[in-house]
């Protein structure tokens, strides 16, 4: 059973999510509304996918949280944003992005996603609605990588 951390500092939101993955068969290990509680949490309970919102409690960002992290091999993350995950983010980050709102089956395929790109480097299409994968950034110069 894969254990979830939730870092979300709307409960309302993070509650639903609660229930969507305990109903299907997820373990959750704790809800957290900013980094140092996400930090303690995952320390404590070494989850396998981290749910993190970008913009969370106390003007904390869900990115802070995450490389204070990095690298931890196996561990998948996916944020979660009402920004339409418009902020500059690379697979340094995490590795996809699902934008708010979302509906169940949404979430729960971006969540099976993040879990298979964690445990084997790829993601199989079909994605769902507001999905996207994390890419490494583009060098400065704007080239495509060749």
């Amino acid at each position: 059973m894969y254990k979830i951390l939730i870092v979300e500092d709307n409960l309302m939101i993070a509650d639903q999510v609660e229930d969507w993955l305990l109903a299907n068969g997820y373990a959750v290990c704790g809800i957290a509304s900013a980094v140092q509680d996400g930090l303690a949490m995952y320390h404590e309970h070494k989850p396998d996918l981290l749910i993190v919102d970008l913009r969370l409690a106390h003007g904390d960002l869900g990115t802070t949280l995450v490389a204070q992290l990095a690298p931890t091999p196996g561990l998948g993350i996916l944020y979660v944003t009402a920004s339409g995950c418009e902020i500059e983010l690379s697979t340094d980050n995490g590795d996809a992005c699902l934008t708010k709102p979302y509906s169940a089956t949404d979430l729960l395929r971006a969540v099976r996603l993040v879990l298979d790109i964690a445990k084997t480097g790829e993601a199989t299409p079909p994605f769902p609605a507001g999905f996207r994968l994390l890419d490494s950034l583009l060098p400065k110069s704007g080239l495509a990588p060749a």
